[in-house]
């Protein structure tokens, strides 16, 4: 065999040995990105706390019933951890919970949270539906762009479902968008902070009175969706 034939063998060996190795490092990375529901169970001690007591209010920075997320989507929990990890949310017990995890922890919690809803049942919507005017209707219109229909189908996974959601956290949670120079509330999106806010000449104008978001909040609670909370043993 020649020297010339000889080589090439060689590195087409190797290449084939390392498309390979790459192949499986993605795997492991898809894997890892997927989250482990199992292994989720055993790092949500720190959530249930506050997130398996039906009812539970937070009392720091704002008084409202903590979020429901057994049921959402496992991406969005991640991406939400991540923008607490980042301090482009500034809750500060989440700032520091968030601190405290790797992205496969992440991956994790939200693979058994979103796993979790599934395992539930059937919610029941917080109140009978409660229609908000016309008007307010219309210029909410851009939210089904991103959260989807009846608000329970995002367009993104990495979008947060909203129907059934607690109306004081959402209303909390929206007022957080043009809440600015405040160290524990207030939420850095542009896409969220463009809905909530306009912005011209240096000057800031809300789109919406803090009466018509508590509408919204309410009105989204109402809406028929996936988000429970799941009540955890006394001995766990």
């Amino acid at each position: 065999m020649n020297t010339a034939l000889h080589t090439l063998i060689r590195l087409l060996a190797t290449g084939f040995a390392l498309a390979a190795i790459g192949g499986a490092a993605q795997a492991q990375d898809a894997k890892a990105a997927a989250g482990d529901a199992a292994k989720g169970a055993g790092k949500a001690a720190m959530c249930i706390g506050c997130h398996g007591i039906v009812g539970y209010q937070a009392t720091f920075p704002e008084v409202y019933k903590v979020p429901m997320i057994s049921g959402q989507g496992a991406k969005y929990i991640v991406s939400a951890l991540q923008a607490y990890q980042k301090g482009d949310r500034k809750h500060p017990t989440m700032r520091g919970i968030a601190a405290s995890l790797t992205e496969a922890d992440m991956a994790d919690l939200g693979a058994f949270y979103e796993q979790q809803g599934k395992n539930a049942g059937s919610p029941a919507p917080e109140a009978l539906a409660k229609p908000v005017p016309d008007a307010l209707k219309d210029r909410m219109a851009a939210c089904v762009a991103c959260h989807g229909a009846n608000f329970s189908k995002p367009m993104d996974p990495a979008y947060p479902k909203l129907a059934g959601q607690h109306a004081d956290y959402l209303a909390a949670a929206l007022r957080a968008y043009h809440t600015d120079g405040n160290a524990n509330v207030g939420r850095a999106n542009a896409t969220m902070r463009g809905q909530v806010v306009q912005e011209a000449n240096g000057q800031k104008k809300l789109t919406f009175t803090n009466a018509e978001l508590k509408q919204i909040g309410a009105y989204l609670a109402s809406l028929p969706g996936d988000l429970h909370v799941v009540p955890q043993p006394r001995l766990r």
